[in-house]
């Protein structure tokens, strides 16, 4: 089993807690964050409730290291989709120039949030999702 370093698990117990205040924030504020979401995204406030959920299953997941492997993937998917369909088209459609400096920052933390949880994900060794044997 893989053992993770002090400062490796602090990481990732903070990302855990910062997951978990976002998805609870889209709980609390669905009608202020679905302003954000293109007309194209289908689900509208029901997306917004969907997403405040996988935030805290992904939190509670690292929390716990229960389906970690699983879990870090599947943020890692959600985030580059927001990246794609939805801070790249804010950022290049964006008329105001504070509007555009917010979608580019939002598009750069979900590409980093979601580069740390492949590599969480990947470092997941004991937790196989059996797509290859090697892993």
């Amino acid at each position: 089993m893989h053992q993770y370093h002090i400062v490796s698990k602090i990481a990732i117990y903070l990302l855990a807690v910062v997951m978990i205040v976002f998805g609870v924030f889209y709980f609390i504020n669905p009608r202020d964050l679905v302003v954000f979401i293109p007309s194209y995204v289908p689900g509208g406030i029901v997306f917004a409730y969907f997403v405040g959920s996988a935030f805290i299953l992904v939190g509670i997941s690292f929390l716990t290291n229960q389906m970690v492997k699983f879990f870090g993937y599947a943020l890692a998917i959600l985030l580059f989709l927001f990246v794609l369909l939805i801070h790249l088209p804010n950022w290049l459609n964006a008329g105001d120039k504070e509007m555009k400096m917010l979608a580019f920052i939002n598009l750069l933390k979900d590409t980093a949030i979601a580069a740390f949880a492949l590599h969480i994900a990947a470092g997941a060794h004991h937790q196989h999702l059996h797509l290859e044997e090697s892993d």
